[in-house]
């Protein structure tokens, strides 16, 4: 058989299984909805889950109909991104594994089968197996698209809860009134730094802050550009008002300012967090009292 006349034969294949997908969705849906990809997801509203195997069988369809049923980035497909996202999604929450949910795409293949398969007389044997074909590659590829957007949103995931640790491993706090800290803990990278930066501006201007205090006496070392990152932090509290200071300078890290030649000439810095707080309550004119055994003294 010439090779142009098995395309044009496996595209008519794929279009009478585009037309069955479409004519039978409702048939189809009904029997997915009970599927555990359908199923788990839609626990609440068994009209929702056939609602949600009636757009996918829809989208198949559409799929198949345009003779592109190896292509994942068929338009079909792209309207049922967001509904496999989603269901995706819930079956990872689920502590479900890619290989089950690849399972679970795969049992959706065997009754839809069963279904096209009672469309034809017994006599059209060869229809049968190239629709059939066609309907397995079909599936096959709306288990890749599936592995993929669950992929992806994984992916997305997993960043999102990236930037909601870092802006918890970020803490602004208010050490008086006019005075905002932040206590930073741990291995300062680039990323971390940014986030520093624009939740200490936030906080300025929330808190209306005069003085903003960068306590690193918890941060073993940093690099070159983490440091340049400190210093326009430093910058932007200034412009914004404020000014910073940075205590608990440990020996390595200010080494490293030393060896950048970076100017720290403007920058107040102390030895502690509590030696900073002392300088911007000063500042401020706030009196220090601390009791004394024969009653309490102003410093």
């Amino acid at each position: 058989m010439p090779e142009h006349e098995a395309v044009v034969r496996q595209g008519s294949s794929a279009q009478v299984v585009g037309d069955f997908l479409y004519r039978h969705r409702e048939r189809i849906a009904q029997r997915w909805a009970d599927e555990p990809l359908f199923r788990s997801v839609f626990t609440l509203s068994r009209d929702e889950a056939v609602e949600a195997a009636r757009t996918v069988i829809e989208a198949l369809a559409q799929v198949a109909e345009s003779d592109r049923v190896y292509d994942t980035d068929a338009t079909g497909f792209a309207v049922v991104r967001e509904q496999l996202a989603r269901m995706a999604a819930a079956r990872s929450r689920a502590g479900i594994t890619m290989a089950q949910v690849s399972g679970e795409v795969d049992a959706l293949r065997p009754p839809v089968a069963d279904f096209l398969v009672e469309e034809f007389p017994e006599t059209a044997t060869e229809q049968v197996r190239e629709c059939t074909t066609a309907l397995t590659v079909l599936m096959g590829t709306l288990r890749l698209v599936v592995l993929d957007t669950a992929l992806s949103e994984g992916q997305a995931l997993i960043e999102r809860q990236q930037l909601q640790l870092l802006e918890v491993a970020t803490p602004v706090i208010k050490l008086w009134d006019g005075v905002v800290g932040v206590p930073l803990i741990g291995t300062l990278d680039s990323a971390r730094s940014q986030v520093v930066m624009e939740t200490l501006l936030e906080a300025i201007v929330d808190q209306h802050a005069r003085f903003a205090i960068l306590d690193i006496t918890g941060v073993p070392t940093v690099d070159s550009l983490v440091a340049q990152h400190l210093m326009k932090t430093v910058a932007a509290a200034r412009l914004m008002g404020a000014e910073c200071v940075v205590s608990g300078i440990r020996p390595a890290i200010a080494q490293t300012i030393v060896h950048l030649g970076l100017d720290l000439g403007t920058v107040v810095t102390r030895a502690s967090l509590a030696d900073a707080l002392a300088y911007a309550l000063h500042e401020l004119g706030v009196g220090i009292v601390a009791p004394t055994s024969g009653g309490a003294g102003s410093r």
